[in-house]
């Protein structure tokens, strides 16, 4: 018996009612009554609510698709990347200088050499990084191979793109990071932007490029920086997080400023993280390599695209095995020891 008398206090009767004065008979239609049966009316109020909108003229599929209730977000987007190209020229030309300056630079450091002689520098490099013999070999024979196939300055000239291209991603990258770890509010406000980096497609952001670089290799390293540089901002700050706390409280019992424990305690211990993110931005970059040629980036994405328009199969595979081999010498490089086998 109080049972039935605390569920009777709960379960009041209520009444949903809708109503209009107007012409339209639908809604007269729509009466809800609700009884101590239905412990909870939310489900209820939900279908009402749906059938109601559906009832309305003025919300319906047609109203929402009409060209003249259509929103003009694309011509916002046209109307800024006009103001900003009639305003702000002088500023993107400098930086298209600055960029081309830096790839130029690239370029003399990797063409003006003797092939042999880069070829002979990089397994070096290889051989004291890894401290085994496979990588060495495979470098060395890999490179070998490239300039067998006739495509080193194409290879030097996308080697170039992507160490452009990685550092200043690393370089935007790595503070961004920094900030998101110390600020939960700014990573919450960067999680949208960097999820659209990543999600938007590459040729939605290569025409705004386009028209504000022109054609050449700025176009395309500005995409492929757009592209690649969420990666090192979320794993610099994953980095920062996963800290212990127990070592940050024992820098700070010891007298250690903010800067010093970021310095000797935080990214000394985020350095596997900051180098899996110069990995994975190195890796994203060589995906862009296709992309960029579009634009009128040199490298190995012209003959992959040559190769597309004339369906020519042997200069599809030559070109694409050359990027495969340039993209495990360069995560081999960067990577830390013992973090993988030895290849």
């Amino acid at each position: 018996m109080d049972l039935h008398r605390a569920r009777q206090r709960r379960c009041r009767p209520s009444l949903l009612y809708w109503s209009n004065s107007g012409d339209n008979r639908s809604l007269k239609k729509l009466r809800f009554f609700v009884v101590c049966a239905i412990p909870d009316a939310k489900p209820l109020c939900i279908f009402a609510g749906i059938a109601l909108i559906h009832e309305r003229s003025f919300l319906t599929v047609e109203w929402l698709s009409a060209p003249e209730n259509r929103l003009p977000i694309g011509r916002y987007a046209k109307e800024a990347i006009d103001w900003l190209t009639g305003n702000l020229a002088f500023f993107f030309d400098w930086l298209s200088f600055i960029f081309q300056s830096v790839i130029n630079a690239l370029l003399y450091v990797l063409q003006a050499p003797h092939p042999l002689i880069i070829v002979a520098i990089v397994t070096a490099l290889s051989a004291w990084t890894r401290r085994s013999a496979g990588m060495p070999i495979f470098t060395a024979l890999g490179l070998l191979l490239i300039i067998n196939l006739g495509y080193w300055k194409a290879t030097t000239e996308t080697l170039a793109l992507v160490i452009a291209a990685s550092a200043v991603c690393m370089i935007i990258g790595i503070p961004l990071g920094i900030l998101a770890a110390r600020r939960k509010w700014i990573y919450a406000g960067m999680r949208p932007a960097l999820d659209l980096m990543q999600t938007i497609p590459t040729f939605v952001y290569l025409i705004p490029a386009l028209v504000l670089f022109g054609l050449g290799m700025v176009p395309g390293l500005i995409a492929t920086v757009i592209f690649a540089i969420p990666a090192p901002v979320r794993l610099t700050r994953l980095g920062i997080v996963s800290t212990p706390p127990a070592l940050v409280e024992a820098a700070v019992a010891f007298g250690a400023t903010p800067s010093q424990v970021l310095r000797k305690v935080e990214l000394p211990f985020a350095a596997p993280q900051i180098m899996a993110g110069l990995t994975q931005t190195i890796m994203l970059s060589l995906s862009m390599v296709v992309i960029s040629a579009l634009v009128g980036a040199n490298g190995l994405g012209v003959p992959v695209v040559r190769a597309l328009n004339t369906v020519n199969i042997a200069m599809g595979f030559e070109a694409g095995l050359c990027i495969v081999i340039l993209a495990i010498v360069l995560d081999r490089l960067f990577r830390l020891p013992g973090t993988e086998d030895d290849l």
